[in-house]
């Protein structure tokens, strides 16, 4: 990998479409500069192929959704932890940039617990070996002393301070002391319009804006009509470019060319507020990726772009991408500079303060999260102890958008664990009410998640957030609510240390002299390099992975939950895996009756050295009668090896124990009922939900999304029927599958496939 010094960074501006739409705008990549310079020169630049993240593969997005970066800049947005503040800050140059030129021993304020605290930068650089985020480390001073967070140490001492002096920030919280804010205006301020400001009279000067461009003009005339105020402008050129006429232009596309400078003026104007004048407040709630509505000479709606000073434009300007392609002026540009993409006619420039909330989603209240929401602290609780959703209900009740659980900030992990393990099975539902000293967090999983999931179809990201807070407080772990962890961590954390549940994976080293037990919650499958096997079942892995590390299991498992073998999140052992929709498990017990793998019969021998002799089976541990076992052996290519005799169960007879028995024993089979899937740094899950092929359902906490930083996920649960016609192709044509070309979302089950999930039927709640 490139050196830091070697990369060029961007930010990606815009969500990327497909295939790469599970990045979000606000990441961060980048592009090895000798690999960019190479195709510079072959003037191939159009599409970059770039480094999101700690990704090890290539994302090739088109050069006008990514924003280049300073080195410096890049480190600093990586110390926020949200995409979407990222996207805020990137508009504040001028802070990044003051940010960039800070140094140690510089005094400066830092926010904490909504404070701004005097202090010192005592440190500046990363905090992990596993970020490249640069933090600011503040030791305070005077009065403010011992009202941080630390000494100077987090994971490791950065710098020293006394007890609770130390700060670490990123540099949205840090201000130098010489810093003098011209964003937050004062209170008497904030609820000024433009109007109110600097009013406009016959005779200004102004800049408008025309379908192509901005104009030019003097105002003639300021009138009221039935659409709203309105002013007569004679232009110095008119649309067509020649030498200007009259128009008559909406009083909010009208900008006065000669802004006020000084504040004391602004202080005397009058702050009364009319009808139309927005409050603080509303001022205060709209950010980038608001849904705004503005009215100008109809009511029109878009997305805020863009937030900042335009030239000769006193005061806040939003950007907007309006709905309606034909109601805007301009592609995001202005005066021949680029504020933010969008397509032709569909971008406006218009006072922030002319910008409402979108009231067609508020219905006349708070929304969060596309649902009205009089209290934050309220979230949908089922008291109810309700079933898995059951087959013929999972029509009506899971598919469509806002299904399933919402995801938030970085939630995916834990969204698609819990879809998967409790929508449909119950295998785990002891879990959910098993005496616990965690009776909260339980609570919260039951009455706030399950239950919901299982009656409505849907729960919303206050639930998974509530839980999250509640882990997060349990584990003292800051970052369980903003970052992503791994869904094995997650649902161990749940069964081992919060609502202790007995391991329900028993392994054991295989027959010996003494056989070493060891418990687990999931079994992360290792592979050596060693193998044969191109196109691997979820079977054969595990049955590899058992004979490679010589183990067994001890009983039948009532969840196994696998995870398959990869580097990190990027790096794929194999680039497909085929799910086997039935594990069978008989030749992994250590104890109990075996079938011959010639005769069927009841064996009495195994052959380590026989595992991976293809002439009895592709694969896995095979057993022998005495009879097979000795024909087998008496070939010359195996006569070298050396079986050892099976331990039966007490209670088995001489007859059967000499292999005269023709009973053939049972056979003990899982069955899978959960694929959760990662592409990138994105998880998502299959789940079986009934007894056909065709019973498989494709969940994604964050199909989609409306607004951007305070705008919500969209979650989405789909039928995938396509995916049993995969899973029953002969071998041969799965191979030959190229995964773009499979229909719906196959490909991720067969490509992406992280962690499998399997269940005794016999063991379910609810049978």
């Amino acid at each position: 990998m490139a050196s830091a010094d070697n990369k060029i960074y961007f930010i990606i501006t815009v969500k990327p479409p497909s295939p790469y739409g599970y990045i979000n705008a606000g990441e961060i990549c980048f592009i090895d500069k000798q690999r960019f310079d190479l195709r510079k020169k072959r003037n191939d630049t159009n599409i970059l192929p770039v480094i999101c993240g700690s990704g090890a593969f290539d994302v090739y997005l088109d050069k006008v959704l990514l924003q280049p970066l300073k080195r410096r800049s890049a480190e600093l947005l990586l110390a926020l932890e949200c995409n979407e503040d990222r996207l805020m800050a990137i508009n504040n140059s001028e802070a990044l940039e003051k940010a960039s030129n800070l140094s140690e021993g510089e005094q400066v304020d830092v926010e904490y617990n909504g404070q701004w605290l005097k202090g010192v930068i005592r440190y500046i650089g990363t905090l992990t070996s596993s970020s490249s985020g640069v933090f600011f480390g503040v030791e305070l001073q005077g009065d403010d002393k011992g009202k941080g967070q630390n000494d100077g140490s987090y994971f490791k001492t950065y710098f020293r301070c006394s007890k609770n002096s130390g700060v670490f920030a990123p540099f949205t919280r840090i201000r130098p002391v010489d810093h003098k804010p011209s964003a937050p205006p004062k209170p008497a301020q904030s609820s000024l319009s433009m109007t109110s400001i600097e009013p406009l009279k016959v005779g200004d000067r102004v800049t408008f804006f025309g379908k192509q461009s901005d104009h030019h003009g003097m105002v003639m005339d300021i009138m009221d009509s039935p659409d709203g105020k309105r002013v007569l402008i004679s232009t110095d050129k008119d649309e067509e470019g020649k030498q200007g006429g009259e128009m008559l232009v909406p009083f909010d596309f009208v900008i006065k060319e000669e802004p006020l400078n000084k504040v004391d003026e602004i202080e005397k104007m009058d702050t009364s507020q009319g009808p139309g004048t927005r409050s603080a407040t509303d001022s205060e709630e709209i950010t980038v990726g608001s849904l705004v509505q503005f009215l100008g000479k109809t009511l029109v709606y878009g997305i805020v772009r863009w937030i900042g000073h335009l030239p000769d434009f006193p005061g806040m300007t939003a950007g907007l991408e309006l709905e309606d392609g034909s109601a805007g002026v301009n592609d995001g540009t202005y005066k021949g500079k680029r504020y933010f993409d969008c397509p032709p006619h569909c971008g406006l420039f218009v006072r922030l303060s002319s910008c409402r909330p979108d009231d067609r989603f508020s219905g006349g209240k708070r929304l969060s999260n596309g649902h009205p929401d009089p209290d934050e602290t309220i979230v949908s609780e089922e008291e109810e102890n309700v079933p898995p959703i059951k087959t013929e209900d999972v029509s009506n009740l899971l598919i469509g958008q806002m299904k399933g659980i919402q995801g938030h900030c970085n939630s995916c992990y834990m969204d698609s664990a819990l879809f998967s393990v409790f929508s449909c099975s119950s295998v785990l539902d002891s879990l959910l009410f098993k005496s616990t000293e965690y009776e909260t967090i339980q609570r919260i999983l039951l009455k706030n998640i399950v239950n919901p999931l299982r009656k409505q179809g849907f729960v919303s990201e206050r639930s998974v957030m509530n839980l999250r807070k509640q882990l997060q407080k349990r584990e003292h772990c800051p970052t369980y609510t903003t970052d992503e962890k791994d869904p094995e961590e997650f649902l161990s954390l749940i069964m081992q240390e919060i609502l202790f549940l007995d391991p329900p994976l028993i392994l054991c080293s295989q027959p010996g002299s003494k056989q070493k037990l060891q418990s687990c919650y999931y079994y992360q499958i290792f592979m050596d390099y060693n193998h044969h096997l191109v196109l691997p079942t979820v079977q054969q892995l595990l049955e590899h992975s058992f004979y490679s590390n010589s183990l067994k299991l001890a009983e039948v498992p009532a969840c196994l939950i696998l995870t398959m073998p990869r580097s990190g999140k990027s790096f794929k052992m194999f680039p497909k895996i085929i799910p086997s929709t039935e594990l069978d498990i008989t030749g992994l017990l250590a104890e109990g009756p075996q079938q011959c793998v010639l005769c069927g019969q009841l064996a009495n021998q195994e052959c380590a050295e026989c595992f991976r002799d293809t002439v009895f089976s592709d694969t896995g541990f095979k057993y022998f009668c005495v009879k097979c076992s000795a024909q087998v052996h008496s070939h010359q290519q195996r006569r070298c090896h050396k079986p050892s005799t099976l331990l039966l169960p007490q209670g088995f007879s001489c007859s059967q124990r000499s292999g005269s028995d023709h009973r053939t024993p049972p056979r003990e089979k899982l069955e899978l009922f959960a694929v959760l899937c990662i592409e990138t740094s994105h998880y998502v899950s299959f789940v079986k939900h009934g007894p056909k092929d065709t019973d498989w359902i494709f969940f994604d906490s964050m199909a989609d999304r409306v607004g951007e930083s305070d705008g919500y996920n969209i979650p989405e649960v789909r039928a995938c029927p396509e995916v049993g016609q995969y899973l029953h192709m002969p071998l041969a044509q799965l191979a030959n599958q190229v995964p773009r070309e499979m229909e719906g979302v196959a490909k991720r089950l067969f490509c992406d496939g992280y962690m499998y999930l399997y269940q005794s039927k016999t063991m379910c709640l609810y049978r």
